[in-house]
């Protein structure tokens, strides 16, 4: 299983890599990324695509970042970008195919989803705002509007503006569970401490490996304190990054 893991890995860097349709339009640092992927230098690579991320975040190059730190030994980071491809747009299959690897790999599990949260995974997550508003501001314009415009209102206005209110009914959950998701965080340190306070001088409850994903609670200073399949407790912020892409 292993040995098809690996070779998956491989055969995915390569169509990654070379995948016109993945290419942000800012090229340059995501040029010099597949370059410096293609040539075995995956520090270099890792870089060009937080360059280019920097510049513009595009799920294309998160994709590929996801490959270079995993060849780097990265396992945390390459979760995390992957799983911030996935938010991006959720309709690629290569971001979940490579976490279902990954996490097999290092025997870690996915996050914790509601019903809802899991609604909000099947579009993107800005789409869900925008369903929202559209459908609101439609709904109430095709009953108004009429009125202030003096004019009879239509069979159509009242079965449209049914229509939209329903889509909109429809859209308050997952537009929710973007917000509760936008909580998880996946760990990035190895052996990432979770303590009972937040110092380091507190007892260590756990300690919770790469990839582990973690739902944050509340923040205080540079702590958080989270959620985690081993218990609660506080971890350093730099330990952990957001699915949410900055």
């Amino acid at each position: 299983m292993n040995i098809l893991i690996k070779k998956y890995f491989v055969a995915l860097g390569l169509l990654l890599a070379v995948a016109q349709c993945a290419w942000p339009a800012d090229e340059n640092h995501f040029r010099t990324g597949v370059t410096a992927y293609e040539a075995g230098q995956f520090d270099v690579a890792a870089q060009a695509f937080h360059d280019s991320l920097a510049e513009q975040t595009a799920a294309g190059t998160l994709l590929n970042l996801g490959l270079a730190e995993w060849q780097r030994g990265h396992a945390g980071e390459a979760i995390t970008a992957w799983e911030q491809a996935r938010w991006l747009n959720p309709f690629n299959r290569a971001a979940p195919q490579s976490l279902l690897y990954a996490r097999e790999l290092v025997a870690v599990n996915p996050p914790e989803l509601t019903w809802f949260e899991e609604a909000s995974t099947w579009l993107p997550a800005n789409w869900w705002t925008w369903l929202a508003g559209v459908s609101l501001w439609l709904a109430v314009a095709l009953v108004t509007v009429p009125g202030f415009l003096r004019r009879r209102k239509a069979g159509w206005h009242q079965t449209v503006a049914a229509l939209a209110l329903g889509i909109f009914l429809l859209s308050l959950a997952p537009a929710a569970g973007i917000l509760t998701r936008s909580k998880i965080a996946i760990v990035t340190d190895k052996n990432t401490a979770l303590r009972l306070t937040p110092t380091t001088a507190a007892e260590v409850v756990a300690a919770l490996p790469p990839g582990e994903p973690v739902r944050a609670l509340r923040a205080r200073g540079n702590y958080l304190f989270v959620h985690t399949q081993n218990g609660n407790g506080w971890v350093e912020r730099r330990q952990v990054q957001f699915l949410c892409p900055e």
